[in-house]
């Protein structure tokens, strides 16, 4: 009797492998863990719901425009991700930048500034809104990666969907425009191959633990939950990474850890994982190009 769900799409996409019965994989340098960080800039258009927010409206009724959840938002663009890119560059890293691709030209300057950087440009959809509701995805796709390619000059090897959003075909979509590798899988500590009707894509860990939308804008836990958080994160792969290497995500959006009260701990975060031998601080391609390195060796 065949089990109810072996023919569902996410099902079909990739084979159960536990990560102990995989051919090994090595770390540039025998590390124990690859870090890598990403950060959001999207565009919230002020003529719809916002996709999150912070007050709820007067008596329970929706408004717009909606001008303080808007501007939450606002603030993480005009301010917020400037200390990001302090924060990073004070320590010397590159961050992976998923960007909607409107805002190549909305917020130019910090685009700019990540591309100043070497940061890894990552489509993160034309705007802030579900894969699923985009009226045409193919292009809403296109749209993307033309976007960045005009911006950087040269398309994004990575995307993260907007909110982790993907229809049946999102995938395939993605591996015929080009995409390499996906941030919206977060099933694993190390990179998988996923099967599209074009050829594999790669999913590199991402996570929705050490993400600051869950933890900040959903759970609504303390400033320093990101630290506290983060840290118990990477000690535990940093001990399992002695045998099986892996993978540990950062997911940062300006409007939320890039508040006055919250951009310390991001930093004591990366202050107290420099402080170990063994990690790479990495962004999502180079993880990309580690792991076709190490399967291409394997195979």
């Amino acid at each position: 009797m065949t089990p109810p769900e072996t023919g569902s799409t996410l099902r079909s996409r990739l084979d159960y492998q536990p990560i102990h019965q995989r051919p090994r994989l090595e770390l540039p340098g025998g590390a124990r863990v690859a870090v890598w960080t990403i950060v959001n800039v999207e565009n919230w258009r002020p003529t719809g719901p916002m996709p999150r927010t912070v007050l709820p409206p007067p008596m329970g009724q929706p408004l717009l425009p909606d001008v303080p959840n808007w501007a939450w938002h606002e603030y993480g663009m005009r301010v917020g991700f400037w200390r990001f890119l302090k924060t990073l560059s004070d320590r010397g890293l590159k961050a992976s930048f998923a960007v909607n691709g409107t805002c190549c030209e909305l917020y130019p300057q910090a685009c700019q500034a990540a591309l100043d950087a070497g940061w890894d440009f990552m489509g993160h959809g034309f705007v802030q809104q579900p894969m699923h509701r985009a009226e045409d995805q193919k292009a809403a796709i296109a749209q993307t990666i033309e976007a960045i390619r005009r911006f950087t000059g040269k398309p994004p090897r990575g995307w993260e969907s907007p909110g982790l959003t993907e229809t049946d075909e999102t995938l395939d979509l993605l591996k015929e425009a080009g995409i390499e590798y996906v941030a919206d899988w977060v099933l694993d500590d190390q990179p998988v191959s996923l099967r599209t009707r074009a050829g594999d894509i790669v999913s590199v860990p991402y996570t929705v633990e050490i993400n600051d939308v869950v933890m900040t804008a959903i759970q609504q836990s303390p400033s320093d939950e990101i630290f506290r958080r983060g840290r118990d994160q990477f000690d535990r792969l940093y001990l399992e990474g002695a045998d099986i290497p892996r993978v540990m995500a950062i997911s940062i959006h300006p409007y939320l850890t890039g508040a006055p009260h919250r951009i310390k701990y991001l930093e004591a975060l990366y202050d107290y994982i420099l402080g170990h031998e063994g990690v790479v601080m990495s962004t999502g391609a180079e993880i990309l190009d580690w792991y076709k390195v190490q399967t291409s060796k394997a195979a």
